[in-house]
């Protein structure tokens, strides 16, 4: 009879994997469930064996992440909202580093690369929205900006998250999303103004 799997002892194994890769620990079988009350059977349970944890563990971190950023409420302002999105991307990395830190660790495949990929879309339509308003200019590639979005936010969320730098570096998204944004086609004021807001709902 096949063993039942517990929701609860997944997410446990999936924590506890990453929070010890970013203590750099060794991770074994049996260093894993030390302590947890589980036994080492509970990995082959869930996961198939270490692979399948780390897998799982990777996914686990855009699974959050991506819940994280459908909170985010669109408004009629498109900048606004990439800018609320990067700052729900900073919160997520700052709320769960251990998993932070395994998302973008390649050395292992995704389970569900398309739904790792969704956290980009979210960018992408708001790129697309700020092009059709008139914000950014025409033929301003959304996949390209909403790619550097990204890049900005991930550059400030791991040296905040996993890195030296203090949660305050993280104000430094204002200027640099608005010299983006202005740079596709926006206007200064109206733009920064747009980008305050938005980051305003950081951490």
């Amino acid at each position: 009879m096949p063993r039942m799997k517990d929701p609860a002892v997944r997410s446990l194994l999936i924590d506890r994997a990453a929070h010890m890769l970013r203590t750099r620990q060794p991770v074994t079988l049996r260093s894993l469930v030390e302590g947890t009350g589980v036994s080492t059977m509970a990995v082959y349970t869930h996961f198939g064996g270490m692979d399948g944890l780390w897998s799982a563990t990777r996914q686990e971190g855009f699974t959050r992440l991506a819940a994280r950023l459908s909170t985010v409420v669109l408004t009629d302002d498109p900048v606004r909202d990439l800018a609320a999105l990067g700052a729900a991307y900073t919160a997520a990395a700052l709320g769960d580093p251990d998993l932070y830190r395994v998302m973008f660790d390649a050395g292992f495949e995704l389970e569900d690369a398309a739904a790792a990929d969704a956290s980009l879309h979210m960018l992408v339509s708001a790129a697309e929205r700020a092009t059709a308003q008139g914000r950014f200019r025409p033929g301003t590639d959304p996949l390209e900006l909403a790619t550097r979005c990204w890049v900005i936010g991930h550059g400030l969320a791991s040296l905040v998250a996993t890195g030296p730098l203090p949660r305050e570096v993280l104000g430094h998204a204002v200027p640099m999303l608005t010299a983006l944004f202005v740079s596709a086609g926006d206007e200064q004021d109206r733009c920064h103004r747009s980008v305050a807001a938005g980051w305003g709902q950081s951490p």
